[in-house]
């Protein structure tokens, strides 16, 4: 199997949970949610982005304004709608209980593995 392939299907399974906590900081631009993945090592271009940006919006999860820009013609700025914040927040439910199991798993390996 190929690891790489492997880390590309998990990051794409956790990109929307990823974009929401970013945005449940702050509203923001289309770019600075990329360049806050890329700092997280979540790498995604703008091909990937735009596509779930529309489709949480079409959702009612996220919102947009337009914001006058001084490098340019105004930027869209995305930012979570109250059905957002409730969503992410199950997310952050969801998260725990996989983390959890997961390291239940890991750690009977670990204790198997030493006996």
């Amino acid at each position: 199997m190929n690891i790489d392939n492997a880390r590309s299907q998990m990051r794409k399974g956790m990109l929307e949970y990823c974009v929401m906590l970013i945005l449940r900081k702050e509203a923001s631009y289309t770019s600075d949610i990329i360049s806050r993945l890329k700092e997280a090592d979540m790498i995604v271009v703008e091909g990937t982005l735009y596509p779930l940006l529309t489709r949480l919006k079409n959702e009612g999860l996220l919102c947009y304004e337009w914001r006058e820009s001084t490098q340019g013609p105004p930027r869209k700025y995305y930012a979570l709608t109250g059905a957002g914040e409730e969503f992410v927040a199950r997310l952050d439910s969801e998260w725990e209980s996989i983390r959890n199991s997961i390291l239940i798993i890991k750690e009977e390996k670990d204790i198997h593995l030493e006996n």
